[in-house]
Order: structure tokens, then C-alpha cells, then sequence
């Protein structure tokens, strides 16, 4: 998944936090609903606005900075 296509990070936008496709909802939002037990459908019934490849590109966009974490420390 190239999530560069979707994820945005704009500085006047949420204080510069990665947001889905320009939109307000970020994807520390999406991680959280994820993370606090909601499925996917339920987040996609809840902000129709958002696609499955919004999830997936917010899963791979965590994915890759925690990948380049580990780089750092190591």
C-alpha cells in the first residue's frame, strides 16, 4: 500500500498531524478507534467519508514510522 497517496501533512492542519486525504480526522484518530476495539465497518459506517484504503493507508503509515523507529535506536 502506498499510503503517500492519502496520507497528508499539512502544517496549518490539525498542528501538522498526518490527516486522511486532506480532511480533519487524523490517522492518530483512525489508530485510536482501531485500537479502543472498533472493526472497520463500524468506522466506516461512523465517517462515511472514509474508505478502506483510508484505514489501510492510516495502518501502513504506522507501520512505516515505527519500522523507521527502530532504525533510529538501533
Amino acid at each position: 500500500m502506498k499510503y503517500s497517496d492519502i496520507i497528508t501533512i499539512e502544517p496549518g492542519k490539525r498542528n501538522g498531524k498526518p490527516c486522511i486525504r486532506g480532511l480533519r480526522i487524523t490517522v492518530d484518530d483512525v489508530l485510536e478507534y482501531l485500537a479502543s476495539g472498533m472493526t472497520h465497518a463500524e468506522l466506516l459506517r461512523d465517517f462515511p467519508y472514509l474508505t478502506e484504503d483510508d484505514i489501510r493507508a492510516s495502518l501502513a503509515f504506522a507501520a512505516d514510522r515505527e519500522r523507521k523507529l527502530e532504525i533510529l535506536s538501533a
